[in-house]
């Protein structure tokens, strides 16, 4: 790909507060490609060989149970570091990343992750405060599984999506990606049949609109009252 110029990385929040020469150095450092919709970025409990800094796209992270099944950990939203095993002191990767969409990132080495964080500690702080705030959402959805109903798991989970990857659009707000009922299935710890059931019913009160891989959120406030059992 083209020289990129560090504009591009001013705005986002990892890199926010740095100078035009930290952002330069850290661009000078970094290697651009592009990945396929539907390809592994890596895979998990690869050696972890590289970070990444997501330019465009979505990217799912997808973690396999000990038989085998897929569950969606989170999705990776344009701006979002992915990858970074060294930041938490790992040298492998704890999870698949997949292109949900044809995607752009930036790839920095990882041994040379040390050399970064001490020339750039700004981008240190913003890092591990980014972490900081997946534990906290990762400590949510653990207490979501494990006491909330069926129908409050997928309302939050397609509410967070729309908040996170959504955009307006005339007739509400569209979740930005290909999304399937599997998918959100993944997400939320429960049967495709389920997902579908709830969704269609939601579809059929006007409170979203259903597609071909894509959801509408239409009626927020309803299915915020789903999410919080005032339904």
């Amino acid at each position: 790909m083209n020289r990129l110029d560090a504009s591009l990385l001013a705005d986002l929040p990892p890199f926010a507060g740095m100078s035009r020469a930290s952002l330069d150095d850290m661009l000078a450092r970094a290697a651009s490609f592009r990945h396929s919709k539907g390809t592994h970025i890596f895979r998990e409990g690869e050696e972890a060989q590289s970070f990444y800094l997501l330019l465009d796209g979505y990217v799912r992270v997808v973690k396999l149970t000990p038989v085998g099944e897929q569950v969606i950990v989170r999705h990776i939203a344009t701006g979002e570091l992915l990858g970074i095993a060294k930041a938490m002191g790992r040298d492998t990767y704890p999870a698949n990343a997949i292109a949900a969409v044809d995607c752009v990132l930036l790839a920095w080495p990882s041994h040379t992750w040390e050399a970064i964080v001490a020339a750039h500690p700004g981008f240190a702080t913003n890092t591990y405060a980014m972490i900081g705030n997946r534990l906290v959402g990762t400590q949510v959805r653990v207490v979501e599984m494990a006491t909330e109903r069926v129908a409050q798991r997928v309302a939050n989970a397609i509410l967070n999506l729309a908040r996170e990857t959504g955009r307006q659009t005339d007739e509400g707000i569209l979740i930005d990606f290909p999304i399937s009922r599997q998918d959100i299935s993944e997400m939320t710890g429960t049967t495709i049949h389920t997902v579908s059931r709830l969704l269609s019913g939601w579809d059929s009160k006007g409170w979203i609109k259903g597609g071909r891989q894509k959801i509408t959120l239409v009626d927020g406030q309803k299915l915020t009252m789903v999410a919080s059992a005032r339904d």
